[in-house]
């Protein structure tokens, strides 16, 4: 059942209605309910794995919270008898027996996690490495994949390290923290919650208001219509050009970048704006995943812009922790010892780096193709670091040619074209394949032809009067996420109940008769509804 499944929908305008029907201590019941209906309904065989993570992760939460507390009363009540050493000692024992705990239900947790998602991936390496000895191979098992688990086993680690930390409280009532784990909005595609972010709002009751309503139902459409209009159609050229990669080089490599750009934002943030608009009609406010990501003047604003959530998960729970734990401060003493230090700053940092981006992108999946964009992303960030002082130089050189509209506007597309051309590795899924490709841009001319005499409409499969509509959807998304840069166009429009009326019968129309609904297209699956 997709987000934009007509099963959904109604399942969806069921739950806010009953939602509201129901005495308000009870709206966080109606919503438990709800997850685990829309869950078992995904899979079945998926439910152990998600009760299993929200059992051990809740029980070992209240574990921590309470051996703390523990220690803290105990050093409260004998603070007189022991001396300062003493009860840092204690401290610190306390401290490595909740650390432990902690380590044991990240090794379960991420360990299902790793099982089920990256066996097949680590089968196939070592039949490669055999290969080279051996005629023999090892069986690929073939495991299931949960709905979501990527997303809700991010959420509920992250809530245990908070625990942990001192930051969250440990969740006292089960059946709410076991919402906030399989809160089905978002239980799909994200984005990534924060316990602290939810916890407050599914024990705070909520009455219907028009102004949540309306631009929560306003937001869904707008979602839809990203995804059924632009991204699904979109799809048919891109699925084109993958398919053949021989046959497509050079220009349409080029063109894949435009295009596929297009379909994974609008397929991506499509979902995103459904998650968050059912939610806003809810009246709970998710994090914002993005920030008009194509406006960004370099790869590491990008990155600030774009799956937001999963970029700050990555920052507070992996590239800090790395940066600063004890084996890392020991190589960085090293490497000032023996490598200088200009290097010696710098190859931790950058090493943490290098290690927060191989786990991203071994996150998206668990294919080579997956790891090498990570790395890249990694790598460009840091070069681009290192040329920063290059790129001072250069705004002080010629400070009227930088501070011009036409300069920003340069370093958007250039930014755009450059995550573009890293992102193609998502594409063709193979990474030998997308280097060829890559490079037949600036090799093959041959294609370029079929711009001009329009051949290469009919060779992607898609009519002029469609191109004409997603062309003319693109623009309005843009010059949309223009117009809400301050504040959200949906907001705007409550307070002009004609326009806003206006604006969701248009969306609907327009999903309905150029979206996949529509003759010759086919609604396809989020891109990150299996992660």
């Amino acid at each position: 059942m997709t987000l934009t499944s007509f099963p959904f929908l109604v399942f969806a305008a069921v739950t806010v209605l009953l939602y509201y029907l129901v005495p308000r201590r009870g709206q966080w019941i109606v919503l438990l309910v709800a997850s685990g209906l829309f869950y078992a309904a995904a899979g079945g065989w998926y439910l152990p794995f998600i009760l299993t993570t929200i059992l051990t992760t809740y029980a070992l939460a209240r574990v921590i919270e309470n051996r703390a507390r523990a220690d803290e009363d105990y050093i409260a009540a004998h603070k007189t008898d022991m001396a300062k050493e003493e009860r840092k000692a204690y401290k610190n024992t306390g401290k490595k027996k909740r650390y432990r705990i902690l380590l044991a239900g990240l090794v379960l947790n991420f360990g299902i996690l790793a099982v089920l998602k990256y066996t097949g991936f680590t089968v196939s390496i070592v039949n490669d490495v055999l290969g080279l000895f051996t005629d023999s191979a090892l069986t690929v098992p073939s495991l299931i994949l949960p709905l979501g688990i990527s997303f809700y086993t991010f959420r509920s680690t992250a809530y245990l390290i908070d625990v942990y930390r001192g930051k969250a409280q440990a969740a006292k009532n089960l059946g709410k923290y076991a919402l906030f784990i399989s809160f089905f909005p978002a239980v799909m595609q994200g984005p990534i919650c924060r316990y602290n972010d939810l916890a407050t709002q599914f024990d705070t009751p909520h009455k219907a208001e028009w102004d949540n309503l309306s631009a929560g139902l306003l937001r869904m459409l707008w979602g839809m219509f990203k995804k059924l209009v632009v991204a699904d159609t979109l799809m048919v050229a891109v699925k084109t050009i993958i398919g053949k990669p021989d046959s497509f080089g050079g220009m349409y490599v080029l063109l894949l970048i435009i295009l596929y750009s297009a379909v994974i934002y609008g397929d991506f943030t499509g979902g995103i704006d459904i998650t968050i608009g059912l939610s806003r009609m809810l009246g709970l406010k998710l994090a914002e995943n993005f920030n008009r990501p194509f406006s960004s003047k370099s790869t590491a604003e990008y990155w600030n812009r774009w799956h937001i959530t999963m970029g700050s998960w990555f920052t507070d729970y992996v590239f800090y922790p790395l940066s600063i734990c004890p084996s890392m401060q020991r190589l960085t003493k090293w490497s000032r010892a023996h490598l200088g230090k200009a290097v010696g700053m710098r190859f931790p940092v950058y090493l943490a780096t290098l290690v927060t981006w191989f786990l991203t992108g071994l996150w998206h999946g668990a294919s080579w193709n997956f790891i090498v964009w990570g790395l890249l992303n990694g790598v460009i960030i840091l070069v681009s670091r290192e040329l920063e002082p290059l790129y001072a130089k250069f705004r002080k050189r010629f400070p009227r040619l930088t501070a011009s509209a036409g300069y920003g506007r340069f370093m958007c597309i250039r930014t755009f074209f450059l995550m573009g051309a890293v992102r193609i590795l998502d594409c063709y899924r193979n990474v030998p394949v997308t280097a060829k490709a890559f490079a037949s841009i600036f090799y093959d001319f041959s294609h370029w032809k079929d711009l001009f005499d329009g051949s290469a409409m009919e060779k992607l499969e898609i009519t002029l009067p469609v191109w004409i509509i997603v062309g003319l959807s693109t623009a309005l998304i843009y010059f949309v996420s223009r117009a809400g840069k301050e504040t959200p166009v949906a907001d705007r429009l409550n307070k002009r109940p004609a326009l806003w009326a206006l604006a969701c019968l248009g969306l609907a129309a327009a999903v309905l008769i150029f979206g996949s609904y529509g003759i010759g297209f086919d609604a396809g699956a989020f891109i990150y509804q299996t992660f």
